[in-house]
């Protein structure tokens, strides 16, 4: 198996962005992962599109074949890959696979959505609750949101943690996203409070009392509040994959892909021995370990997946970061900051930087990319080698990570 090299990514701001379609969020993207990479469109041999709903959300199938004909890469070949939330991460593998295994050479992989357009009342809660087990779950109305209510009961009650060290990752990622020029929230949760105080809305004494207030800060699945989950956003990523014995002709600096893995759970949540520990992410984390011989211990940075906060906890457990039941304790403690023991969700994370479904697996590899190159600016970590992702399809029941480092 031949080794992979990143030479090349483009990221859009992620936010609400009403003058872009789903096809020129995937063209701007792609456009500068390919000005970036120092290619040429003639030398692509692949194209991987990362998209949950471009048919729910947009009208719009064969989103693929429309983005190689609009960024003149005819007749590379070209796919979409769907796995709901995961869809940018299985995109990155197919692309992985592509190039490791010989058949192609030269690679773009990008993953985009487009959803805030959508202003029917609960049309993208629903339309993300039909990747739930359809007699089990979703015939009783339950919704994403939903799952993420219940593991943050479940692990507060199990493990006597407090909702409080949950708020202290939404804080820490708002505080990086601040840092974040693409991130969909550029503003700290202390910012949005001292704006809210001169709105009138309150006078609050400190951050806490902000986000225990109803008003500002609801209750959206119980207790998990407002500030607690991922906002609706627009946006896409790219990578432009290579083998790696010829990277160098592209550019100075690539980044290998040395470690993919990838496992699946019980499709209904209630039939896992364990809802507070996530198997599937066990087993695609020591697959990516293997794969890259690594192990926890020798990772400087990654890129988790809290579309609600409680999962950045659990996951960053579940990868051999922190013990069991630690992990919300660990932010609480600034373990998990820029500058601490294990530097989690830079970038700002799906809370701070946005969840455009299919755009995410594939940004969290563009922030790796950048954070081991130095090239991450003010929410750069000091000299990182190896990073690693936690891309989360379904709830839990289908997840890829993706390890990364210097070449």
């Amino acid at each position: 198996m031949r080794k992979v090299a990143i030479i090349g990514v483009g990221h859009t701001k992620f936010g609400v962005l009403e003058e872009k379609s789903l096809l020129d969020l995937l063209s701007d993207a792609s456009l500068e992962a390919l000005d970036e990479s120092n290619t040429t469109q003639s030398e692509f041999d692949s194209v991987y599109v990362g998209a949950m709903c471009p048919g729910e959300f947009n009208n719009v199938s064969g989103i693929s074949s429309a983005l190689v004909d609009k960024i003149s890469l005819l007749p590379a070949a070209s796919d979409r890959i769907e796995n709901g939330p995961a869809s940018g991460g299985s995109a990155i593998k197919a692309g992985f696979q592509a190039v490791a295994s010989g058949m192609s050479e030269l690679v773009l992989v990008v993953g985009g959505e487009k959803m805030t357009h959508i202003k029917t009342p609960g049309y993208i809660t629903s339309k993300v609750a039909t990747i739930t087990h359809p007699e089990a779950e979703r015939i009783h109305g339950v919704s994403l949101p939903s799952f993420g209510g219940m593991l943050t009961r479940s692990y507060l009650e199990k493990y006597d943690a407090k909702l409080e060290w949950i708020s202290d990752i939404a804080i820490k990622n708002h505080k990086n996203g601040a840092l974040n020029p693409n991130a969909h929230f550029q503003r700290s949760i202390e910012d949005f409070m001292e704006s809210a105080i001169k709105k009138g809305k309150g006078n609050w004494k400190n951050v806490s009392e902000f986000l225990n207030d109803d008003n500002v800060n609801p209750i959206i699945a119980d207790p998990l509040r407002l500030f607690h989950i991922c906002p609706i956003s627009d946006g896409a990523a790219a990578i432009v994959l290579c083998n790696a014995d010829i990277a160098k002709n592209y550019c100075d600096s690539p980044i290998i892909i040395s470690g993919i893995g990838q496992a699946t759970d019980t499709h209904i949540i209630y039939e896992r021995a364990e809802i507070t520990e996530l198997k599937a992410l066990k087993i695609a984390s020591s697959q990516a370990y293997k794969m890259a011989k690594k192990k926890p211990k020798d990772i400087d940075v990654c890129e988790l997946h809290d579309a609600f906060e409680i999962l950045e906890a659990v996951q960053c457990e579940d990868m051999g970061f922190f013990k069991k039941g630690e992990g919300a304790k660990a932010a609480h403690e600034g373990l998990t900051q820029i500058d601490g023991q294990i530097p989690i969700n830079p970038s700002g994370g799906l809370k701070a930087r946005g969840h455009p479904l299919g755009a995410t697996g594939v940004a969290q590899v563009v922030e790796l990319f950048w954070q081991l190159r130095g090239e991450a600016g003010k929410r750069q970590v000091d000299d990182p080698k190896t990073g690693i992702t936690c891309n989360f399809g379904g709830f839990g029941n289908n997840i890829l990570s993706i390890l990364v480092e210097r070449m």
